[in-house]
């Protein structure tokens, strides 16, 4: 006999259905604007299919009363990423609109301040609303990465890649999956990570400042991602414990 329960996940459904629909405008209002090509649209569509996938399968497993304030900022801004996903997709085709890449980028990285202070002061904060917006975060950093990689290198792409490389070494040694204390630097770092790779791919660098840019971010990500693992390595003991 079925069990019947009170959870609803129909109107979580609804606002990750209303994410994917966001996306969409946004890849036909950039196709309208700057006639974006098939791997651009490629890119967008699937982006905004894995985005409404997972996090709809998340959603269905948080057991939350409501999608809330904050991850509707940060569903905004994944729908941002999504534009910039396309639009570096398409750069391989034809020269990119730098003003668009740079304007949507700009906005996604502004919003990522704003989604943490909305969860506060809304006491709406979770551990899905923090995943969510540090694979956004990811995402962002890997695209531009990318972007940046096909004039400076592909050593570049090391910084997008960083943060995948750790979790896939987290499946081997299961003691790098515990849970970190709160930092401001590695925050900050992160945040850098971002502002660095648009600034490069803006284009208002010269080469060699750029490079050092790129050098510069590279380091701080390598220097973070250090000081964790080395406290995970330390720590591990007292928490399989």
């Amino acid at each position: 006999m079925a069990l019947n329960h009170p959870y609803n996940t129909r109107p979580l459904r609804t606002e990750t259905a209303a994410g994917a629909g966001a996306q969409l405008v946004l890849l036909a209002s950039l196709g309208l604007a700057i006639d974006l090509g098939p791997a651009g649209w490629l890119a967008g569509l699937a982006f905004a299919a894995a985005t409404w996938a997972v996090l709809t399968r998340a959603l269905a497993r948080s057991w939350l009363a409501s999608f809330g304030a904050a991850n509707r900022v940060t569903l905004a801004r994944a729908t941002l990423v999504g534009g910039v996903t396309a639009l570096v997709a398409d750069s391989f085709a034809s020269p990119p609109p730098v003003t668009v890449l740079v304007a949507l980028t700009a906005v996604a990285l502004i919003l990522d301040a704003v989604d943490g202070q909305v969860a506060r002061r809304t006491g709406t904060s979770s551990s899905l609303g923090a995943r969510f917006d540090m694979e956004v975060d990811a995402v962002l950093i890997l695209v531009l990465s990318v972007y940046v990689a096909t004039s400076l290198g592909p050593w570049v792409l090391m910084i997008g890649a960083m943060r995948y490389v750790f979790v896939a070494a987290a499946r081997v040694l299961p003691w790098l999956n515990g849970q970190l204390p709160p930092s401001t630097a590695r925050k900050t770092v992160a945040a850098l990570q971002g502002v660095l790779l648009l600034v490069i791919g803006a284009g208002v660098l010269p080469r060699t400042p750029a490079f050092g840019a790129a050098l510069l971010a590279l380091a701080l990500l390598s220097w973070s991602f250090a000081r964790d693992i080395r406290w995970l390595w330390r720590t591990r003991h007292r928490r399989a414990g």
